[in-house]
């Protein structure tokens, strides 16, 4: 017989002991792995908003933390408006009246406005970002052939009442484009505020596993028609019954000297020799050294949010988690040790029978390595499974797309030599017990 089984044996006539010892190796897994592959989501959450088309955010003076969180994620209140007339210094000659180009034009390639406020869901969970059809015609699509929609289209400049909303907007709300009572929705002025316009929703953007899945995009010149963003500019109806506030009717574009924005999202040019990127640098001085806004570099600032806050959370949690295991290693090695008095007699008939001490203690390593690898084994799949039962809710609350299996190999391999390296730790005072364990009288002892 080999000396598997004979361990193995062993195990099964204790059952209930190594039962419980292994449920609580195959507990610790389960916290370890989902620590691990919650580290990877959160990371994965905030890495996605390194690709969204842009390299530069200009907004208001404050947080840096706050313009990217409010700006990127959609997750902070915004903190204040930049004028229009700054924002316009990000344009093109052809942007200005008198044919004169901005003062920061020469850095830029594309400058898109950011207006933010208001909210759509029962809730108010999600973001509604007034800004233009370049968003989507050129910021957003890498590719000229690209099709950023799962139905419809981007909205038009000279339609104000139109919008485009994320993927898990439509799917949570029961959007749909051109469906009665399915493609209109009224922003709010926050959780338990006053609805206002209605916005026909004329695209659904497919999933893109960014924050953009979670916002409702609306035509900006629709959004500084909205009540309080445009004071006294907008007539309205009288309120209907049952209504929480009239419809109020879109009229001309808001005058330019009536504008404000949140934020501007940049994406830099050439200049004067200088590749894109070298030229961020200079523009981000020019515009930090003046008292009007402040420019962040989104990737710099997300990657100082991971290492500072993100990364050292999960490493806590997982050196927690390990502590977890190895406690339960503790109790692998308490189940075998107090047994050993009910298996002196076990042993000495099988050394009488000419098995070498070494073998003996090599039987007692491999039961405790053969629970930690059970209960380990165990433990991995339910904590894959918990993920992936909870990858619903992840995705909605971090617009991450969460795979049913989501692996961290490099993590989760060190697992398997980390548990027979802590059941040999934890299973050598035993076998050495049982390697010490005095045949006759042993033998003597027994009944």
């Amino acid at each position: 017989m080999s000396l598997v089984k004979i361990a193995w044996r062993s195990i099964q006539q204790r059952m209930l002991a190594s039962l419980l010892t292994g449920l609580s190796i195959a507990l610790g897994v389960t916290l370890v792995v989902a620590v691990i592959v919650a580290g990877l989501v959160v990371e994965k959450s905030f890495q996605s908003g390194n690709g969204l088309g842009y390299n530069m955010i200009v907004g208001a003076k404050g947080g840096r933390l706050d313009l990217l969180l409010n700006t990127v994620y959609y997750l902070n209140r915004p903190i204040e408006n930049i004028p229009w007339d700054y924002y316009k210094e990000f344009l093109p000659a052809t942007a200005h009246k008198d044919g004169k180009p901005g003062k920061f034009s020469a850095y830029i390639d594309l400058a898109i406005p950011v207006c933010l406020g208001d909210v759509i869901g029962e809730n108010g969970e999600y973001r509604v970002v007034g800004t233009t059809p370049d968003m989507f015609d050129k910021l957003l699509k890498t590719d000229p052939n690209e099709n950023l929609f799962a139905e419809g289209q981007n909205f038009k400049q000279s339609d104000f009442e139109t919008a485009v909303v994320g993927a898990d907007v439509a799917k949570h709300l029961g959007f749909h484009v051109g469906v009665p009572g399915h493609d209109t929705f009224k922003p709010q002025h926050g959780v338990g505020g006053d609805f206002h316009n209605t916005f026909k929703i004329v695209g659904i953007l497919k999933r893109t596993g960014t924050p953009n899945d979670r916002a409702a995009f609306i035509n900006m010149e629709g959004f500084f028609l909205i009540p309080d963003h445009a004071k006294g500019h907008v007539e309205e109806k009288p309120a209907k019954p049952g209504e929480d506030h009239a419809d109020e009717v879109l009229k001309d574009p808001l005058p330019e000297d009536q504008r404000e924005v949140t934020s501007i999202l940049i994406r830099n040019a050439s200049y004067s020799g200088l590749p894109p990127e070298a030229v961020a640098p200079e523009l981000l001085k020019a515009v930090n050294k003046e008292f009007v806004a402040q420019a962040i570099m989104p990737v710099k600032e997300i990657t100082i949010l991971n290492d500072t806050f993100v990364k050292p959370t999960s490493l806590l949690l997982l050196v927690l988690s390990a502590l977890v295991v190895v406690v339960a290693g503790v109790g692998i090695m308490v189940s075998i040790y107090n047994s050993m008095s009910e298996r002196r007699h076990e042993i000495a008939v099988m050394r009488a029978l000419g098995a070498r001490p070494g073998t003996v203690m090599r039987i007692v390593l491999l039961e405790s390595v053969l629970l930690a690898l059970g209960g380990g084994v165990i433990g991995w799949l339910v904590g894959h499974l918990l993920v992936g039962a909870a990858a619903p809710m992840i995705t909605e609350y971090t617009g991450v797309a969460v795979p049913f299996l989501q692996f961290a190999p490099i993590s989760e391999l060190i697992l398997i030599p980390g548990l027979v390296a802590l059941a040999s730790v934890v299973g050598f005072l035993p076998a050495l017990a049982a390697y010490r364990t005095d045949v006759g009288k042993a033998l003597t002892a027994s009944p």
